[in-house]
């Protein structure tokens, strides 16, 4: 397919989510399976148009007077492709697949206009009534911090160190472009790319299918790490989803103590039992229900807590999700979240530490959550995550964003990697 094709194949899957509100993989997926003609690298294209679109969603439209599908792709060619009008219109020009050529008007108002004219949210690509919120969080940089919510995300991996080295894994994948992470102690990352660049299916490696490494961001990486699990320990992972943070605990473990994995969703949970098969983990045991854990509350190490959120530090890799949150999501993952707190404290021992981790940049899902469990449970104290963070990783790495030390956040902006929020709680002996 040439460009033209497969601007109108984004165009068409634009539509899609725009009238059916429907996940953009969903979407994406469907329009594979309808046009069964389009190479991998065709739908990699559109995929990243469509992608690209969502991110950049508010802007795109301010800048073309425009918020139709066909203006957002075209947008994307314009601003964040590099094509100069001129060359666009000499790929639309003679493609009998290229959707119809930008209007005049169309083209007028993108040369014309500029964001400094739009509204501060408009120019940072997030909801108009989430503004407050990031605003209480980053002060005067919180524009930046939107913004950079809608580049592009790289390629995340964690080596596991079960079955292979950093520098093993790097070797492996060296012909994809594989780098070591700047923080993450076991992270391994590929870059993005640009335009219609896709990236490696890395899953499809020999090196996968051995289990030397999962695909992990980097950020989801640096909070388990920041778990500092030790041999021996005892650790729950209260809302373990497909396994990830649990997989790394373990591994850091070196397979000794134990690592229980729960979650209230059987479905997140279900890829977790393939998943340690592969990594060579022997100290996880899964529990679908909270009633088989009921034996052991109070006997924990570690408990984590990664606890249901809007998902606004994951913008990058779920642009969709940006446009559909409301206040009343909010107002339920709050709930969710206090009553994550309330039943996995449970399990925590006396002298034992209770982590709490979304991946919201939200300061209401964050720290005003956990000031909140911690004045209602004053046998939890807050202890300083940013020295923990200077022993994992030092002063050199990019460092988190912290108001006070007892809290760290990771974000695109401060540490390239997805939203985190994480803190510890110490419960009293």
């Amino acid at each position: 397919m040439r460009l033209g094709g497969r601007l109108s194949g984004a165009i068409e899957v634009l539509t899609d989510i725009e009238t059916r509100r429907r996940p953009v993989a969903d979407a994406l997926k469907d329009w594979g399976l309808s046009h069964r003609f389009a190479g991998s690298g065709d739908r990699a294209a559109i995929g990243n148009i469509v992608y690209d679109a969502l991110r950049m969603k508010l802007s795109h439209a301010f800048l073309m007077d425009d918020d139709s599908p066909t203006a957002l792709g075209y947008a994307v060619l314009l601003r964040q492709w590099g094509l100069s009008p001129e060359a666009l219109a000499g790929e639309v020009d003679g493609d009998r697949f290229a959707p119809p050529p930008l209007s005049e008007d169309r083209l007028a108002a993108f040369n014309a206009r500029t964001l400094d004219a739009a509204a501060p949210h408009v120019q940072g690509d997030i909801p108009g009534w989430v503004q407050p919120s990031f605003e209480a969080n980053f002060g005067d940089d919180w524009l930046t911090e939107a913004k950079a919510l809608a580049g592009r995300p790289t390629l995340d991996l964690r080596a596991n160190t079960l079955k292979a080295g950093r520098d093993k894994v790097l070797k492996a994948l060296e012909r994809n472009g594989a780098v070591a992470s700047a923080i993450a102690r076991q992270g391994i990352r590929i870059s993005a790319g640009e335009g219609p660049s896709r990236l490696p299916n890395v899953t499809a490696d020999l090196a996968f299918q051995k289990g030397w490494f999962e695909v992990q961001d980097e950020g989801s990486q640096i909070v388990a790490d920041l778990v500092v699990p030790q041999e021996g320990d005892q650790v729950l992972d209260f809302c373990a989803g497909g396994g990830g943070k649990t997989l790394a605990m373990a591994a850091a473990m070196h397979n000794k103590g134990q690592v229980h994995a729960y979650d209230t969703d059987r479905k997140r949970l279900a890829p977790i039992i393939e998943r340690l098969k592969r990594a060579g983990t022997r100290n996880v045991q899964v529990h679908e229900d909270l009633s088989s854990l009921s034996p052991l509350a109070g006997r924990f190490d570690r408990v984590l807590v990664d606890a249901p959120c809007t998902g606004t530090g994951t913008w990058r890799r779920r642009p969709d999700t940006k446009w559909r949150l409301t206040e009343k999501n909010l107002e339920e993952r709050l709930a969710q979240q206090q009553e994550a707190l309330a039943n996995a404290s449970a399990f925590v021992r006396p002298g034992g530490t209770l982590f709490y981790v979304t991946c919201s940049i939200l300061p209401q899902e964050n720290e005003e959550q956990v000031h909140g469990f911690c004045k209602a449970n004053p046998d939890f104290t807050l202890q300083p995550a940013t020295e923990t963070w200077r022993k994992l990783f030092g002063d050199r790495t990019p460092q988190p964003r912290s108001r006070d030390g007892s809290t760290v956040t990771l974000t695109p902006a401060s540490t390239d990697t997805d939203g985190f929020f994480f803190c510890a709680m110490t419960r009293k002996a």
